[in-house]
């Protein structure tokens, strides 16, 4: 079969409802219906939308409409246009990340698997939507809105799932070739070449490769470069149903952050001129220096498209001085020098490369007539970081009060770096330099998902199967240092990090992570009445271990470390900083620091699922479902709470658990693919988390019981064969049950400390949540798309409304204290932190309780060169993309989680990805 584009390639699809899971879980959706066999069957699905026939709610695009949306574009942003997906892309092009939510389960609590193999990382959960498969590979891409297989190998997926899989080689040799431009100076080829069947025993292959390039949209400085490279080799065994495949994949992404700024629309800059207590000086404006649109902490939010794209000035380092403390001169504030050791500091001057690679293996083996043998190893390998640059100082930590250090101390101490020696070559060490000092990882995984099936009869068969998911990441912090402009000279210091005086190599942090999932089920599967009815049903069983060591002192519950250059200067740090605990296991207290240590944790859960579907008729059908998920902690939740005793109750944070329930009607014959469900999901131990940009660190808390329901439904029509309509929406409303502990009252109260909000010492202080919704994910979604065809040109249109999202847990206004929390802070309003007393300081509105809704507008036209004699049957054609085609200014992705409404850390958003043309030339033979 030749390779072919359009519709063409929607017919190298698995039939029927062949979707993107394991092997194993593929084939057991088919159980009763049609075996897993690549034939080049017809197309399901109506114009590449299939709502297929499961007990689960599954939406499914398959390549016919992922080959209408830009070249190059992340998968992630593609699913945008189902039912209860939210995507932010952070530009047009898909190469720069986004943030993702399915019924608000953000990204770390939705499992995307490809070819079976899980994504998430292994550490945070964390799903990297720039690191994607190019498009042009992926048959299709289904998505459980809400709820996994029994065999999914995550532990975070306490809701949704999406699964793609990779393209079956074809059986005659061709090639495509993809060539993209586009604003943003964007330029992508792409180039596929199957080899047709090359050995007697039926073996087949592909290999494929990409590089694409763009300027980042919002200034004039950074750059994204991605590459990418995939194989595939199909070995068919026996009559063919039988076979094995391998996989290879390999992505290149070396990216400058862009866009992301601080969700804040005041514009006066305050300043206090010191003190503290009841000598503090009441704050004052800072005349000429009103906040602009940008992406430092003196900047704010854009109003409009108008004042975008900003300016990254440049700069030169400071030639070193002898004798003289050269120090970083200030940036990004109003008539202040860029130039100096501070140059490279901007967070658009960040870059934040990632290799990643994975070698997938799927096989099916037929042991006998009745027992089929399902085996999915794979291995993969991720290298990234997060960019970000610091302050070293060329002396050594000292200090003279509590108890002394009088022996000068090398790491990262007290959030500064001391490196004891000269950096900048100038002879002396008085000096103070910026180098770059991201949060890097390395993971290292091994998997496997098997599964034997016997079929006892035609209609019912039982499966059991075993997954590992074994992941080993070192988390580190090393320093290099920065060219003359501020650009570094390696983009990963983890290569050759900068070491100190005594040959330690300084990081800020030092962690050795395995994560490990050993997971076993059974499933049952039943077609009744002529396949009118069909019941299933599972049981799996979860192990998790987290081993995990940390070789830093934690300071602080927020997970603050002080890292020490080498282990030899533990000693002398730990009796300086003694560790002290107190209070009850419930709530400890604790003064001095946490040593370095290695802990064990273990988590167990059976997790029930099961579901139905009836066929009323040939076309309508019912279907219901229920699942139970889990999300254990994550790593660095885990390392976080080691500054508590293992023993105590803060250090041993709870898992996350769900009961979802789906039920719908679903209607789909050749020409209508419907479906219309309500769902209900119940939390307990909800999870929240707040990101800080900066500091690179997350902030964690236990929301409790969270309730979450609402209505996803989607139609495609095909009237006509020469007309497509599509339409989807959903609606979502979410219930924090409980006020949440944001923190405690001083264990001793006094006049200055106690507030309306504390009056009993040690007594909790509680954020109003209780009856309010999560923040960060939108209330509502609706969209559509229509797509014409007149002749050789194929016209398309879609639309997507989202709806607002909230900022903050608690629904309410963010308000900005215009004074440092030191003993002196802004009235108290709307039960903030204890840290807020007296009356110093003016209170001022930072943004409202939500980003309001936007709608995003895109346009296709694809135009057929046979009409030319250029190709033929639609394999040669010019393809126009218009995204976002009335430049609708919003604010881009952020994943909530904060619970305070008054704080001194404004949350940082993306800026909404603008318009783009993307003009694409696609030729195949």
């Amino acid at each position: 079969m030749t390779f072919a584009c359009g519709v063409a390639l929607a017919a190298l699809m698995i039939p029927g409802a062949a979707f993107a899971q394991s092997t194993g879980s593929a084939e057991a959706d088919n159980v009763g219906t049609t075996d897993i066999v690549v034939t080049g069957s017809r197309e399901t699905g109506v114009g590449g939308v299939d709502v297929p026939n499961t007990a689960k709610n599954k939406q499914v695009l398959n390549q016919t409409f992922i080959s209408r949306q830009t070249p190059g574009q992340t998968i992630n942003d593609i699913i945008n246009q189902l039912p209860g997906v939210s995507f932010q892309n952070n530009d047009p092009f898909g190469s720069a990340g986004g943030t993702l939510t399915i019924r608000g389960f953000d990204g770390s609590r939705i499992s995307q698997t490809f070819d079976g193999i899980p994504l998430n990382d292994t550490g945070n959960y964390a799903i990297y939507s720039n690191q994607q498969l190019d498009p042009e590979l992926i048959e299709q891409v289904n998505v459980n809105l809400g709820s996994t297989d029994p065999d999914s190998p995550t532990a975070s997926a306490s809701g949704s799932t999406v699964n793609y899989r990779t393209l079956i080689p074809t059986d005659e040799f061709g090639a495509r070739m993809v060539g993209s431009i586009g604003d943003y100076s964007f330029f992508r080829v792409f180039g596929l070449v199957n080899t047709g069947v090359f050995t007697p025993f039926g073996t087949k292959a592909w290999f494929s490769g990409s590089s694409a390039t763009n300027d980042v949209v919002f200034n004039n400085f950074g750059k994204i470069e991605k590459q990418q490279y995939n194989a595939k080799v199909y070995q068919p065994i026996g009559s063919g149903k039988d076979f094995i495949s391998v996989s290879g994949h390999y992505n290149q992404n070396r990216n400058n952050f862009f866009g992301s700024a601080p969700l804040r629309y005041d514009t006066n800059a305050f300043s206090s001129t010191g003190g503290t207590g009841a000598n503090a000086a009441p704050p004052t404006l800072v005349t000429g220096a009103p906040r602009v649109a940008g992406t430092s902490n003196l900047s704010r939010f854009p109003f409009n498209r108008d004042e975008l794209p900003y300016t990254v000035a440049r700069c030169q380092i400071d030639t070193p001085q002898a004798g003289v403390a050269d120090t970083p001169a200030i940036v990004n504030v109003p008539g202040a020098s860029n130039n100096g050791n501070a140059c490279g500091t901007t967070f658009d001057e960040r870059y934040n490369p990632s290799n990643t690679g994975n070698i997938r293996i799927n096989s099916r083996f037929s042991l006998a007539d009745k027992l089929t043998l399902f085996v999915d190893p794979s291995y993969q390998y991720t290298k990234a970081n997060g960019g970000g640059t610091v302050t070293a100082r060329e002396t050594g930590y000292t200090r003279t009060t509590g108890v002394p250090i009088a022996t000068p101390q090398y790491g990262f101490i007290g959030g500064q770096y001391y490196f004891g020696r000269d950096l900048n070559g100038d002879g002396d060490t008085l000096d103070q330099i910026t180098v770059l000092a991201p949060s890097q990882t390395v993971t290292n995984r091994y998997g496997v998902i098997a599964s034997l099936r016997y079929d006892f009869s035609d209609s019912q068969s039982i499966r059991v199967g075993y997954t590992l998911d074994y992941g080993r990441h070192r988390q580190t912090g090393e320093t290099g240092f920065l060219q003359a402009n501020g650009v570094p000279f390696d983009v990963f210091p983890s290569n050759d990090g900068i070491a100190a005086v005594n040959g330690g190599i300084i990081q800020k942090r030092n962690r050795l992570s395995k994560a490990i999932l050993n997971q076993g089920f059974a499933q049952y599967i039943g077609n009744f009445f002529e396949d009118r009815l069909r019941i299933e049903a599972s049981l799996t069983g979860k192990w998790f271990k987290r081993d995990l060591t940390n070789n830093c002192f934690v300071t602080s519950a927020s997970g603050n470390l002080d890292c020490l250059a080498t282990p030899a200067q533990n000693a002398a740090y730990a009796a300086a900083n003694p560790y002290v605990v107190g209070g009850t296991t419930a709530i400890p207290t604790i003064t001095g620091y946490a040593a370095p240590q290695q802990r064990t944790y273990k988590y167990d859960k059976l997790l029930p699922a099961g579901g139905l579907t009836y066929t009323v008729s040939g076309a309508l059908s019912i279907f219901g479902n229920y699942s139970k998920g889990i999300q254990v902690p994550g790593t660095d939740n885990l390392y976080q709470a080691f500054y508590y005793p293992q023993n105590t109750n803060p250090a041993n944070p709870t898992p996350e658990t769900t009961d979802n329930f789906d039920a719908g009607l679903r209607y789909t014959t050749s020409r209508i693919q419907a479906s219309v469900g309500p769902w209900y999901t119940r939390f307990q131990n909800r999870l929240a988390s707040s990101y800080d940009i900066d500091t690179q660190q997350t902030i964690y808390r236990n929301l409790g019981r969270v309730d979450k329901y609402g209505v996803d439904a989607s139609l495609a029509y095909r009237p006509i064969n020469e007309l497509l309509l599509y339409v989807y929406g959903s609606y979502l409303k979410s219930e924090i049950k409980n006020d949440v502990e944001i923190g405690r009252c001083p264990t001793t109260l006094t006049a200055a400390n106690t507030t309306a909000n504390c009056t009993v010492a040690g007594a909790p202080i509680l954020a109003a949540t209780a009856g309010k919704r999560e923040s960060g994910a939108p209330v509502y979604t609706f969209g559509g798309r229509i797509q014409a065809t007149l002749g050789p040109l194929e016209l398309g249109a879609q639309a997507k409304r989202t709806g607002r999202r909230y900022v903050n847990d608690q629904n309410l206004g963010n308000f900005y204290c215009t004074v440092a929390l030191v003993n002196t802070v802004c009235p108290t309003v709307n039960n903030v932190s204890a840290a807020y007393t007296g009356t110093r300081g003016i209170l001022v509105q930072s943004y409202d309780s939500y980003a309001k809704g936007y709608t995003v507008v895109d346009f296709d036209a694809r135009l057929s060169l046979d009409w030319a004699g250029i190709g033929g049957k639609n394999k040669t054609y010019l393809q126009l993309n218009v995204v976002n085609a009335f430049n609708k200014f919003y604010v881009g992705g952020f994943t909530g989680g904060s619970t305070l409404t008054v704080n001194n850390t404004i949350p940082f958003v993306q800026i909404g990805s603008p318009r783009a043309f993307i003009m694409s030339i696609n030729t195949a033979f």
